[in-house]
């Protein structure tokens, strides 16, 4: 072959090798988000999925794996809800100490709860509902400070030993003891939302139920999920730090959720279930890392009752477990593997 022929055929090979370059760009597909809120859980959820730009069927896909979420939603609160008639818990608390036969979402969830109250002796404890309807933080500008008469006798119906399980039946020994599940559901409602998620094979996800987050994988650009922390009692969602995150769970709990003021004085929604008083412990807040929700929902209220000595102990513990501490002076207390 000639040099002619030679450089001819060169100058056509670079020539095919940019039109290659060229027509793979033109081709090549991004990932954008695709998100719907609601108000569901007695909280804000968002849940944000991601779907290719250049197919329809992504897009559809991603719509439909949405919506099927929030119907998934819809049907753990009628399970595990306090206050809606007829659900799972609902029917326990008012069963009058007759045993009821619930789902087995709702037994997976109640001995998830027991567990807790155990592991803190009843600092937490799942049969708290007595006190907290009492001071009922709910009720926006009519929350106020109960009677005493009425604290010592819903402290009497405090007791996560009253709750008796035996396969799917439950039975409260109390017939005045009461469960609100609300420092754990919304936890192991994330969790089996990302079960779903997964199942239809969603590699990138953020699931957003209040305080509560969870991530699938990273972004579609392989970058880690940005999570801001909240400032406690910062105006405009004000952040006092962030932190990246890949396919993990962060929940914080702290005093600055539900409060009302009376006198000047501040009264939050952490019940102290020896008192009946807000826990008074110079905690502002907990944040948790964890891999499932339902450990991070649990551990952040646990900490919090727990203390910092005690809850950082806690916490080192714990394999691939991180928290975050804030106290009241605003100041950080990570653990030893706590993102920086």
């Amino acid at each position: 072959m000639n040099s002619k022929l030679n450089r001819s055929l060169f100058v056509w090979i670079k020539i095919f090798a940019l039109l290659s370059v060229i027509l793979l760009s033109g081709c090549a597909r991004t990932s954008e988000p695709v998100s719907k809120t609601g108000f569901y859980l007695d909280t804000v959820v968002t849940i944000t999925l991601y779907y290719d730009t250049g197919s329809r069927t992504s897009y559809d896909s991603c719509i439909q794996n949405i919506e099927a979420c929030f119907s998934l939603i819809g049907e753990y609160e009628h399970m595990f809800s306090a206050t809606l008639e007829d659900s799972d818990i609902w029917s326990i608390n008012h069963s009058g100490g007759n045993s009821v036969t619930v789902s087995d979402d709702t037994v997976s969830l109640l001995q998830a709860a027991l567990s807790y109250s155990e592991l803190t002796d009843g600092r937490v404890d799942l049969t708290v509902l007595p006190l907290s309807e009492l001071w009922d933080f709910g009720s926006e500008g009519n929350s106020h400070i109960p009677e005493e008469t009425a604290i010592r006798e819903a402290l009497e119906h405090i007791d996560y030993h009253a709750v008796r399980l035996e396969g799917n039946v439950v039975t409260l020994t109390d017939s005045h003891a009461a469960i609100d599940l609300g420092f754990i559901a919304k936890g192991y409602i994330a969790d089996r939302l990302k079960d779903y998620l997964l199942s239809q094979g969603v590699e990138s996800a953020c699931i957003s139920l209040g305080g509560n987050l969870i991530t699938i994988g990273n972004k579609p650009d392989g970058q880690p999920y940005r999570i801001g922390i909240q400032k406690p009692f910062a105006a405009g969602g004000e952040t006092i730090t962030a932190i990246d995150v890949t396919d993990s769970s962060v929940v914080s709990s702290g005093i600055y959720e539900r409060y009302f003021y009376e006198d000047d004085i501040l009264y939050h929604h952490l019940l102290d279930t020896q008192t009946g008083y807000p826990a008074d412990n110079n905690i502002a807040g907990v944040t948790i890392l964890a891999p499932t929700s339902t450990e991070a929902d649990a551990l952040s209220t646990t900490c919090y009752f727990l203390g910092l000595d005690e809850g950082m102990k806690l916490i080192e513990s714990l394999d691939n477990t991180e928290a975050l501490f804030i106290t009241i002076d605003g100041a950080l207390h990570p653990s030893s593997g706590f993102p920086q």
